[in-house]
């Protein structure tokens, strides 16, 4: 089953700054749907990507399971502890390997005895050779960097392994090729390394060990000192000095050299490509040996060294470390025959009528709108411009292209807006008014403003409206304000005035709204009129009704009033006929 990369994105962590890609020295980066992935067949796990991501997205592969499963299906595994050990870790020897022994480990072994070998073995093939260049096989980024981007330059690197692979064969040789292996250091690489090597079977950092320790141990302290707490098979000298820029040089000086041979010490993935860009190897006239590290300052400054502690104070630790010995052989007990075949990543050629379309997407339509910022991680637009055509990056990498079209949104939107809109600086300087303002203050000079390019930009804004205090106060108080029928000379608006930067720019949106305020006020005028008007008919009708009842009442009563006296006048007509 294929491995996971040695690193790897957290998508949903990623958050499109683009730092990574900046900081990748091979552009290993693909971008896609806003989120940075790591591709797997160009990155040479430098690290580079891990220490800068501003959100932790970027992943070192952990592999603690792997060495739990190692120890439990081998009898015996073995640590090869690299040398920057001392600087990291506040224990003593002692110390350390009790505690790794804890962990479940066999025996403990310092790389620095494998160093040792690569030195003598490298002054050797550098005695006997002639004119040429030779590069350290040491660090797996930058055998990864020549292997993938610069083949013409494998054959110069030394075909011997790494001082962890020949520290590797050099246990198996002793304690039996069935034991384990396990290499502990700073270098995310030496996981690559662990991956195609047959020696090392798994790569741990000092992160991943610092992880593992705090799981299985609580207390430290409580860990007593193991019995014969030594490494094995026994203890380093010189080789101990790898991790410093320039240790192995020094090694090779102690193990001694011819006086012609320049021997040449480079730290960092960018200084090693600018060494060797535009060089040819055939054409070296002298013997020149290049100790080179991915990493500025050496192996102490690895991306997984797990320490804060200042690069001087890590230096001075592993120097006081450093055991001298009286006697060193010429020739190498253990030597790694290592043939490193190239892999070279094939670049994609685009012609330059494919490359000048693709910088049309990013608003680029002409050399002077190449800007080469950098914000989108690539050194030139012509380089996002080929991603672009790879597949590796997406046109909203382009800061200034976003940028303007922002900025081109923003405008078109307040070009259409209807109400007046003006922006407004500390200085009480125009720096943005749209035509409905222009129409609303400027009167007869309107058509003058509009034809000018910039329109009212750089005009004072109390040369052109009589509210002007009501920006000054927003400057100073940083509060937003809204006058609700603010009058000015029989005009009245509404004026919403906020901050847009606290004491620097302020903005407002303006209504015209004495139209709608008069025809508010004739519609008030009408319905009052209608209302009173009505309230008078009722009125009348009220007291047209109230007449006529009076009068009705009064008809009915003298009917009434007759009807009775009919009625008297014939009871007294039946009485006199009886």
């Amino acid at each position: 089953m294929d491995k996971q990369h040695a690193v790897y994105t957290l998508s949903n962590e990623c958050h499109d700054c683009y730092k990574c890609i900046r900081s990748c020295p091979v552009k290993a980066i693909k971008i896609e749907n806003g989120h940075a992935s790591v591709i797997p067949e160009k990155c040479i796990a430098c690290g580079n990507c891990v220490i800068t991501c501003p959100a932790n997205a970027k992943r070192v592969r952990v592999d603690i399971d792997r060495a739990k499963n190692l120890l439990n299906s081998k009898k015996e595994v073995f640590v090869s502890l690299a040398p920057s050990w001392s600087g990291v870790f506040e224990y003593n020897s002692e110390k350390m390997i009790s505690i790794l022994k804890r962990l479940g480990f066999k025996e403990i072994s310092e790389t620095a005895l494998g160093a040792q070998e690569v030195s003598i073995k490298t002054a050797e093939i550098l005695n006997n050779a002639g004119k040429g260049l030779f590069i350290s096989s040491a660090c797996p980024v930058i055998v990864d960097y020549i292997r993938l981007y610069h083949p013409e330059f494998v054959d110069c690197i030394t075909h011997i392994g790494s001082p962890a692979m020949t520290h590797a064969k050099m246990l198996k040789e002793r304690y039996g090729d069935d034991i384990g292996i396990v290499f502990i250091g700073p270098c995310i690489g030496k996981k690559n390394e662990a991956d195609y090597s047959d020696l090392i079977d798994v790569a741990l950092t000092f992160e991943e060990l610092k992880i593992w320790i705090n799981d299985m141990i609580p207390d430290i302290s409580a860990v007593d000192i193991a019995a014969n707490a030594k490494f094995v098979p026994s203890n380093a000298y010189e080789g101990a000095l790898y991790p410093i820029d320039g240790g192995m040089n020094e090694t090779i000086k102690k193990i001694g050299v011819r006086k012609d041979i320049q021997l040449i010490n480079i730290s960092g993935i960018y200084e090693f490509s600018r060494a060797i860009d535009e060089l040819k190897p055939e054409n070296i006239q002298k013997t020149i040996f290049i100790e080179a590290l991915s990493c500025e300052g050496g192996c102490i400054a690895g991306p997984c060294n797990s320490t804060r502690k200042p690069g001087l104070s890590i230096v001075s630790d592993i120097l006081s470390n450093i055991k001298e010995r009286e006697f060193i052989p010429k020739k190498p007990a253990t030597v790694v025959e290592y043939a490193i075949q190239p892999k070279k990543v094939v670049q994609s050629q685009h012609s330059l009528e494919e490359i000048l379309k693709a910088l049309k997407k990013i608003g680029k339509h002409s050399v002077d709108d190449e800007l080469n910022c950098g914000g989108c991680g690539y050194a030139t637009c012509r380089d996002l411009a080929k991603a672009l055509l790879d597949g590796d990056a997406e046109t909203a990498m382009c800061t200034s292209y976003m940028r303007k079209i922002a900025m081109r949104k923003a405008a078109a939107m307040v070009r259409c807006m209807p109400a007046a809109i003006v922006m407004v600086d500390n200085e009480m300087n125009i720096i943005e008014a749209n035509d409905a303002f222009m129409k609303m203050f400027t009167g007869d000079m309107y058509e003058i403003f509009k034809a000018r390019p910039d329109g009212l930009v750089g005009a004072a804004i109390e040369r052109i409206v009589d509210f002007a205090d009501i920006f000054r106060t927003i400057l100073k108080s940083g509060k937003d304000l809204h006058k609700e029928r603010y009058s000015v000379n029989n005009k009245l608006y509404d004026i919403n005035a906020f901050t847009i930067e606290p004491n620097e720019i302020v903005g407002a949106v303006i209504t015209d709204v004495t139209q709608t305020e008069y025809t508010r006020e004739k519609i008030a005028q009408k319905a009052h009129e209608v209302i009173s008007k009505n309230i008078s008919i009722v009125q009348e009708i009220a007291c047209l009704l109230g007449e006529h009842m009076v009068e009705t009442e009064t008809l009915l009563s003298s009917i009434a009033n007759d009807y009775d006296d009919n009625d008297d006048d014939e009871d007294e007509t039946n009485k006199e006929q009886q």
